[in-house]
């Protein structure tokens, strides 16, 4: 905030009811005698003379105009409740020879004198024009005259920078046309007096002031049409007190919304019940009262609002600027649009011609245009792929990521297609125009021998090659694959994207899908609405200026549902459909766009949220997470010398060892991806900074350590979070080691189950906070056991029940802990067997796998992830169902090393090998005939 070089500042009283803003020609009528407002003069031009000698007297003088309060406003302008039965004004009709301080709003206007000029009635005003505003903090009132003694300038801030403050002025700028369209249109429909309607040439001043206004002049623009609105004195008074830009135009959009619909409720195509008189009155018959756009006394039409009018503008006829016109054409000759496209285009330049410039059909027309000649229609990233591409594109897979082996795998797969598309259509081409130059010369042969026969003939017929056609027919077309990476967060499914679009040398461009709810945002607008805009596809491809980039969905599956707006998701159909995107029609721009080149990669966390048509259309490719060894490598090749850099290490100032990143890895982080990760070698690198920068700084660089030990991993990072799982050394009957607590983490876990018995009437009490799928597993292994007893062993007879005399206790360890999932009904029935044999499970041993009530285990979801549980935890022999043997060949080694993996036809011989009952060859065969 600025301050006058004096210390206070004088001020004026504005009549009640009248309220300046900055840009705005006020005339202050002045009392018979004058005698305060001359002193206020003559004092503040001594003032200014003294400060500024030789310059122009009326610069030298300062001043300020200041509305009355409204009792219905507090100082900052902010709505003060009352009881809607008191409609009190009586606070207009005070005198205003009694006013005091507090009869003074807390915001006005620094102001310029223009002059004194006289009236038809022979009295005389004072010529102001508003400068800025200005709170005023304190008032004084000294003889007969206010002024401010405290006071602050208030000058408006916009950033240019700040989306926010853009679609305002955007979406006021809209407004302000509409409104001058109503108006016309209003005036044309009225039957009221001619003189008062709107005239063609002052609307089209205003519309072409309203253009060409910048966003610098956002603030300006908001106060103008502020005045120029008929709203209540509080709604000025409020717009007086927006000191914030953003503030202000959102303020005057609201009053303007609503003067449209109210002028559009009052009139229709045959008949106006209600002309709007009162901005009429404003902008045609006020000027002397310095409401309207008056800068000077001349009458309103040859007058300029604030800033002035464009040059020429006051010229009569069709005003066009035939050079913006002439440069769009050349535009969009330049950007080779398709042959509808090109028609489209045509005929509406045919139409712009014959608009008045300036108008909001004009507008709209030239921005529609625009858009169209800015999209990349046949602009396309060359790519020569040659004999090196697969090669340099798995280097930049391996150097970006670590394992990720499916997904490099497809993406190498589309390089390869792509290549071979290429080599043949560049054969074809040489065949392609070999046949045109052969039809070429069979045609010039044909003509000449016409020419001999009959010298006039006119028209000869052409000769077309069949072959051409066929050769024409056979080249290959690039449909562009539709990937989803599925997976949880923090795994690099972004990261791939950037890396596919560096391998294929094409342009990379990102549009977030989270929190899209509206079909607009993916179709576009029609071009009929206000401030209406393409979809964010086409956005994206005016961005990259190319048809054939990599573009990244982001989170689809946040994308909104349907609602009264549409439904995005379905929008998404036809942009993810390979055989129908070539002919992708935004309501925007209206006519087909192909997508056809555009490579899409889309990312979600979880496949269960998006619709299925939308599913259908993109080759998933699931994203696991990383193991152990993967997160180690990441962090040792990525991670530490990122965070190095960007905490002012050089290389060698912090040394992790496999040790320290292992520890970070196993004890602070518990994730699929590598983000939190990265946090805490963040952490563990700005606690190095500081000891090296304090070393530095204190001359004692000799005493710095740049290795960091685990120890000093405890000291920085605090407590250790996570505690791991270690397999039991003894074993106990009834106790089994179960992977069934696939963590959301991405690395697994094992489970303890526990299984005790004791006397009772067969009753079974489960604990450990087990889920709904977990509880009738339970019941059917205890079914399953149950019903073998004697096959197994456990009953001297067939119709001896187990349970008789003895109930049972089922529970699982860690019970803060929610457990659920088809996944553990083999273990539960190993401990049922366990506990009622009397044989302990080996402790070395898990497990995992459903059992159904015949006995059959089936097939269970993430092997992976609960190997590497198993594989932390010290677990040596693992039991999978055989259906989950095609899952072990897609393991990577580090998981699968170090474990016998096997399956469990002859679970019960390979836990209990040595047993007395296993060897009943009979009983066995009986049994693994149900498994």
């Amino acid at each position: 905030m600025a301050r006058f070089d004096n210390s206070t500042l004088p001020v004026i009283p504005l009549t009640r009811g009248s309220v300046l803003f900055p840009g705005i020609v006020h005339r202050i009528p002045l009392p018979p005698n004058g005698s305060y407002i001359s002193h206020l003069l003559s004092n503040s031009h001594a003032r200014g003379a003294l400060n500024s000698p030789g310059g122009n007297p009326l610069d030298a003088i300062q001043l300020a105009c200041v509305p009355i309060a409204s009792p219905y406003l507090g100082p900052n302008g902010q709505l003060l409740l009352r009881d809607s039965d008191q409609q009190d004004n009586t606070y207009l009709d005070v005198d205003p020879s009694n006013l005091t301080t507090d009869d003074l709003f807390g915001y006005g206007v620094t102001v310029r004198v223009l002059g004194i000029q006289g009236t038809t009635s022979g009295s005389a005003e004072l010529r102001v024009e508003g400068v800025s505003r200005c709170k005023f903090k304190a008032l004084a009132n000294e003889r007969q005259s206010f002024e401010a003694t405290d006071y602050e300038l208030c000058p408006d801030q916009v950033s240019l920078t700040d989306k926010k403050i853009r679609d305002l002025f955007a979406s006021l700028k809209a407004h302000a046309q509409e409104l001058v369209s109503v108006l016309r249109v209003s005036s044309f429909l009225s039957r009221s007096d001619p003189k008062s309607l709107l005239s063609p040439l002052l609307a089209q001043r205003l519309t072409m002031f309203i253009m060409k206004k910048d966003l610098k002049d956002a603030g300006l623009l908001a106060d103008f049409m502020a005045n120029i609105l008929d709203i209540s004195y509080e709604e000025k008074l409020q717009v007086l007190a927006a000191v914030s830009v953003k503030a202000r135009m959102t303020k005057v959009i609201e009053l303007l919304q609503r003067e449209i619909s109210g002028m559009k409720g009052n009139f229709s195509v045959t008949t106006v019940t209600t002309v709007p008189a009162q901005i009429l009155d404003r902008l045609s018959n006020r000027q002397g009262k310095g409401m309207g756009l008056p800068t000077s006394a001349t009458p309103l039409l040859n007058m300029s609002p604030p800033g002035g009018f464009p040059p020429g503008s006051q010229d009569k006829g069709n005003n066009k600027d035939p050079s913006d016109i002439e440069l769009l054409q050349k535009k969009l000759e330049a950007a080779n649009l398709p042959p509808d496209a090109a028609k489209l285009v045509e005929r509406e330049l045919k139409h712009m011609k014959n608009m008045m410039p300036g108008g909001n059909e004009y507008s709209i027309t030239m921005t529609w245009l625009e858009t169209l000649a800015e999209i990349p229609w046949a602009t396309v990233t060359e790519e020569r792929l040659g004999p090196e591409t697969l090669a340099r594109a798995r280097k930049q897979f391996d150097d970006d990521h670590c394992g990720l082996e499916k997904v490099k795998k497809r993406l190498i797969e589309y390089l390869a297609v792509l290549r071979l598309k290429q080599s043949i259509n560049d054969d074809l081409e040489e065949q392609i125009n070999a046949a045109e130059e052969e039809e070429a010369r069979l045609n010039a042969e044909k003509e000449e021998a016409a020419k001999e026969e009959d010298p006039e003939a006119k028209e000869v017929p052409r000769v077309n090659s069949a072959k051409l056609e066929v050769l024409r027919a056979r080249r290959a077309v690039d449909k562009s694959p539709i990937l989803l990476l599925a997976g949880p967060p923090g795994v690099g499914k972004t990261s791939l994207a950037k890396s596919v679009a560096t391998a294929l040398g094409r342009k990379f461009h990102r549009i977030s899908l989270g929190g899209v709810r509206d079909e607009p945002e993916i179709r576009g607008h029609r071009r009929t609405y206000v401030s209406a805009m393409p979809g964010v596809i086409v956005q994206g491809l005016r961005k990259v200026g190319v048809s054939n980039p990599v573009i990244l969905l982001d989170e689809i599956d946040k994308l909104g549902k349907a609602s009264n707006m549409g439904d995005p998701s379905a929008a998404m159909l036809e942009v993810l459909d390979p055989e129908q995107n070539h002919t992708f029609t935004d309501h925007y721009v209206g006519t087909p766009i192909d997508l056809s080149k555009v490579v899409f990669i889309a990312t979600a966390n979880e496949l269960d949220s998006i619709p299925a048509p939308l599913l259908d259309r993109m080759e998933t490719i699931y994203l696991p997470g990383y193991t152990t060894l993967e997160k180690r490598a990441i962090a040792t090749k990525h991670l530490v010398p990122k965070q190095m850099r960007a905490n002012g290490l050089s290389q060698g100032q912090v040394i992790l060892n496999e040790a320290v990143v292992s520890k970070i890895i196993d004890s602070y982080t518990r994730e699929s991806g590598v983000r939190n990760l990265e946090r805490e070698i963040g952490s563990v690198c700005r606690a190095k900074a500081v000891e090296y920068a304090e070393a530095k700084d204190g001359g004692q660089l000799e005493t710095y350590r740049p290795e960091v030990t685990e120890q000093d991993v405890e000291e920085i990072l605090g407590v250790e979070t996570f505690e791991e799982e270690i397999a039991e050394k003894t074993s106990r009957p009834g106790i089994v080691t179960g992977l069934v607590a696939y963590s959301s983490g991405g690395n697994g876990s094992i489970l303890f189950i526990e299984v005790a018995d004791m006397p009772g009437s067969g009753n079974v009490q489960l604990t450990g906070r087990l889920g709904d799928v977990l509880k009738e597993s339970v019941e059917v292994a205890l079914s399953w056991v149950k019903a073998h007893a004697y096959e197994l062993g456990l009953t001297p007879q067939s119709t001896t029940n187990i349970m008789e005399g003895r109930s049972i206790h089922v529970h699982c360890p860690s019970g803060s802990i929610p457990k659920d999932g088809p996944s553990s009904g083999m273990a539960q029935a190993i401990a049922l067997i366990s506990l009622f044999s009397g044989n302990p499970v080996p402790p070395s041993m898990a497990m995992t796998g459903e059992i159904s009530l015949r006995g059959r285990v089936t097939a269970v979801g993430g092997i992976k992830e609960k190997l590497i549980g198993a594989l932390r935890a010290g677990v040596k022999t693992v039991l999978l169902p055989a259906q989950n043997r095609k899952d072990i060949r897609d393991l990577p080694t580090d998981v699968t090393e170090g474990l016998n993996i096997l399956h469990i036809w002859d679970a019960i011989r390979l836990v209990w090998p040595d047993s007395q009952w296993a060897v009943d060859e009979k009983k066995l065969a009986g049994l693994e005939s149900r498994l």
